[in-house]
């Protein structure tokens, strides 16, 4: 297998990378503090063209593929969570979930817009009593004539009031378990839709989180992503999406551990001499780097798995929750080697831990994932095909433009 990256991905990480290093790194300290996010953040990303990176170039986007994703995240996350955030919700759930799911109508109208940065795309299955049992979720969807009534509310949805566009999955046969759900793309300007942010939040302070809420919402038919009756599979197809970015951050999370404390452990002395010379210190740095890298072949696999068009729930839950776990240890020895600075919000530190914490939380708790892959290892659990697979990469489509339409 060869581990080296192509002149695209490269020049790709490159581009992120610099972003990173001298618009976000210099102040996002004062946004956390804030509480609040950037509002330079979402058009900066869209002008850059982070928001459509792997969607082809027919729809808007920049034509990479899906390691490139990857590398994209890990580079967003080493700077911030916030931005890595804005990546899952509206590239790996929403973006890619239309790419996969969506009719050519619905590509036009949505996947366009959201990958140029017209549009910001979020996702809404979290509901304040349902997480992981999503089986259980409350919020329904009533076919009535050409269009659906939708109404319950949704939870924890990043970018909630800064979307456009909502994944909303609801049932549509609440006798019928995880067949009775359907998906929609519901737009924040539909009559009856409301959002609001939620603050006091442990972590990713600098960006957008809140709830959404559907009174009576008339959603036209046409907006139904796949058949009715698929919403939960195009959700855990979604999810295999969105954990993708949330390993491949949180990747960049470990990294950023490391080298802060690399840098740390060199220029603080005790005896006499660089903290970094100290064995113990030692330890802890040589964890991170070994955590690092596993975490990084680990989303890399992922990431060639999508590159084949090959099915990779298993393989990308298993990154997803090592990845996670680790920048959670990652951020602890980070804040143990930075000492009582490492309490202070003078050093980053401190937030990395606290931005840690969430992603073994959302998208799958680390305990859904222990036992999924328990299930996988024991055979309880196997890869079944869905009706369609997220597309293969193939850079002669994904960079062409389309072939003008008759009579143009």
């Amino acid at each position: 297998m060869d581990f080296s990256l192509n002149d695209d991905q490269l020049q790709a990480q490159k581009m992120v990378r610099a972003f990173v290093a001298t618009e976000v790194i210099p102040t996002i300290g004062e946004w956390d503090r804030k509480q609040e996010m950037n509002p330079t953040t979402l058009p900066r990303m869209a002008a850059l063209g982070i928001l459509g990176v792997c969607v082809p170039v027919r729809y808007g986007g920049q034509g990479f593929d899906y390691v490139t994703l990857g590398l994209v995240c890990e580079e967003l996350e080493r700077g911030d969570t916030t931005l890595r955030v804005v990546m899952s919700v509206h590239m790996g759930l929403n973006s890619l979930s239309l790419l996969q799911w969506g009719t050519e109508d619905q590509k036009q109208r949505f996947l366009v817009p959201q990958a140029t940065g017209e549009k910001y795309g979020a996702f809404a299955l979290t509901e304040p009593g349902v997480g992981s049992d999503v089986v259980n979720m409350t919020s329904t969807a009533r076919r009535v004539g050409d269009k659906y009534i939708l109404n319950g509310e949704k939870m924890w949805i990043s970018l909630a009031t800064k979307a456009h566009h909502f994944l909303v999955v609801s049932k549509t046969n609440p006798d019928a378990g995880h067949k009775g759900m359907s998906a929609f793309i519901v737009t924040s300007d539909m009559p009856g839709v409301t959002a609001g942010d939620i603050h006091g939040k442990l972590g990713v302070r600098a960006g957008s989180t809140g709830w959404i809420a559907m009174q009576d919402v008339e959603v036209p038919v046409e907006n139904r992503l796949g058949e009715e009756g698929e919403g939960f599979k195009i959700a855990m197809s979604a999810l295999d999406n969105g954990r993708y970015t949330v390993a491949s951050g949180a990747t960049g999370l470990i990294r950023a551990c490391l080298e802060d404390s690399m840098k740390y452990a060199k220029e603080r002395k005790t005896g006499g001499k660089p903290i970094a010379e100290h064995q113990l210190i030692k330890q802890k740095i040589g964890y991170m780097q070994q955590w690092y890298d596993a975490a990084r072949l680990l989303y890399l696999r992922a990431g060639w798995l999508k590159n084949q068009g090959i099915r990779n729930t298993r393989e990308t839950s298993v990154c997803k929750w090592f990845a996670t776990d680790h920048s959670v240890q990652a951020a602890l020895e980070a804040v143990q080697i930075h000492g009582a600075y490492g309490f202070s919000d003078e050093y980053p530190v401190e937030r990395y831990l606290r931005n840690s914490k969430g992603a073994v939380i959302y998208e799958g708790t680390s305990e859904i994932h222990q036992l999924m892959q328990a299930d996988y290892a024991l055979g309880n659990r196997e890869d079944r095909p869905l009706r369609q697979e997220l597309p293969a990469y193939d850079p002669e489509f994904w960079q062409s433009e389309p072939a003008p339409a008759a009579g143009d």
